[in-house]
């Protein structure tokens, strides 16, 4: 369901600072509101209160991230600032229940990959005023493609999210492995790991959750195959030629070769990690923003020299190319105070507050000088690396439905798994999924 545009209607500070006086002499004027008195007197938004929508897990580094913005966006502007943490599995629900029922926030992070579909829902604000001058003029455009429809832009991005493969680097020292250069070597470590730690650890992991097309996309992209291409107003799938297939018989080769149970086909990163901190997977790939995550759930047995990352590696050697994730912060289309809205959106995608956002969440800043200077710390060099080749999903509101909601590929790669049909059957019947879904009006 659509939800309607809103117009804001502004009531003057003096009507709001008199009251409604009663007709007649001796009534006494109502007393002015304390927001009022504080909007007459103080800075620009003072006594207004904005909702927040942070995404994810609320960990000691995103949380005192948040509560310092708050402070600066708060002392700056007089206003207040309430924030909700929607954990990621959830965010999908919770947009659609505010987008259908006209609720929602009045900022919001926001995955990149997301913006196309909720703007297409009226969902999001435009807000190509803050793009276009100040610091966020200094984001390079091809990071804005996914933000910017018909010429308006609805996001500002405000943290890269290429992947890299995580890995246990005291298994990696005690079994004497060196780090994986290709696909190949990468399967023979991840052997060795099952051999030694036992059959209920994943070597490395397979993802066929939520968000299976990260390794899915990076190793079918690499082999030279596509989702699908646009061609004029129409989508046209290409999972069944023949560098998609490549790609996707490698992903289900991680099941298919024994490297990761066949019991755990559903997990997503998310739970994934948890296994890792358990000492149940040795390899698997994500963003280090998981590590403070590994540290809690390992109760700090796992941090610092025990874990490390390579660039995903590609089958003849070379780094795969990655999933050009990251996220985003937007006004959503229903907000109550859009003008201080936009002021906090410009405030936290500006430079000092959007590479801070970048840096202490385990992103990639999208200010080029910071992520240079990044580069060139060792610990980030395989994502700034992966970044460089990173590559997005078709840029279509559709693509939720197909990646999440109807699990296109995942189901694919489960039938293949399970012996339910072939690679060639599974991949004809959902790249006409996939073609029906992302051309649906």
């Amino acid at each position: 369901m659509r939800i309607a545009k809103i117009t804001a209607t502004t009531v003057t500070t003096a009507a709001l600072a008199l009251g409604l006086a009663a007709c007649g002499g001796g009534e006494t004027p109502a007393e002015p509101s304390q927001a009022a008195t504080a909007a007459a007197s103080g800075p620009k938004y003072a006594g207004k209160e904005l909702t927040f929508w942070r995404l994810g897990d609320s960990n000691p580094a995103a949380q005192k991230y948040t509560d310092e913005l708050v402070a600066a966006y708060e002392q700056q502007t007089g206003a207040k600032v309430k924030v909700e943490w929607i954990p990621w599995p959830q965010v999908n629900d919770k947009f659609t229940a505010a987008a259908a029922g006209g609720t929602g926030p009045d900022v919001t992070e926001i995955g990149n990959d997301q913006v196309p579909l909720w703007q297409s829902q009226e969902a999001l604000a435009p807000i190509t005023d803050i793009v276009g001058a100040g610091d966020q003029a200094q984001i390079p455009k091809n990071l804005m493609g996914l933000e910017t429809i018909d010429g308006e832009t609805y996001a500002v991005p405000w943290g890269g999210g290429s992947r890299a493969v995580l890995y246990r680097a005291d298994w990696f020292k005690e079994l004497k492995l060196e780090v994986p250069k290709t696909w190949d070597e990468l399967m023979a470590a991840a052997k060795k790991i099952q051999a030694e730690k036992g059959k209920d650890v994943d070597g490395f992991a397979f993802n066929g959750g939520s968000d299976a097309n990260h390794l899915l996309g990076s190793l079918a992209w690499t082999a030279g195959g596509e989702y699908a291409v646009k061609e004029g107003d129409k989508w046209t799938g290409k999972l069944t030629d023949p560098g998609f297939k490549a790609g996707f018989e490698q992903y289900t080769a991680l099941v298919t070769d024994g490297l990761s149970s066949k019991s755990r086909l559903n997990q997503n990163t998310t739970e994934i990690r948890t296994r890792f901190a358990n000492n149940k997977v040795g390899m698997y790939l994500t963003a280090s923003w998981d590590l403070a995550g590994i540290e809690e759930d390992s109760k700090g047995k796992l941090k610092g020299d025990k874990l490390a990352f390579f660039p995903l590696p590609a089958k003849d050697g070379g780094e795969a190319q990655a999933f050009l994730g990251g996220n985003d912060i937007a006004v959503w289309g229903t907000a109550k105070e859009m003008d201080a809205a936009k002021e906090f959106v410009k405030l936290a995608s500006g430079k000092e507050w959007g590479v801070k956002y970048a840096t202490d969440g385990g992103l990639l800043p999208v200010y080029s000088d910071a992520l240079a200077k990044l580069a060139e710390d060792p610990a980030q060099a395989p994502f700034a690396a992966a970044f460089a080749k990173a590559k997005a999903f078709p840029a279509d509101p559709n693509w939720t439905e197909a990646n999440e909601t109807k699990a296109v590929l995942q189901n694919a790669a489960r039938q293949v798994i399970e012996g339910k049909a072939t690679v060639d059957e599974a991949l004809g019947k959902a790249n006409t999924e996939l073609e029906d879904i992302l051309n649906q009006s």
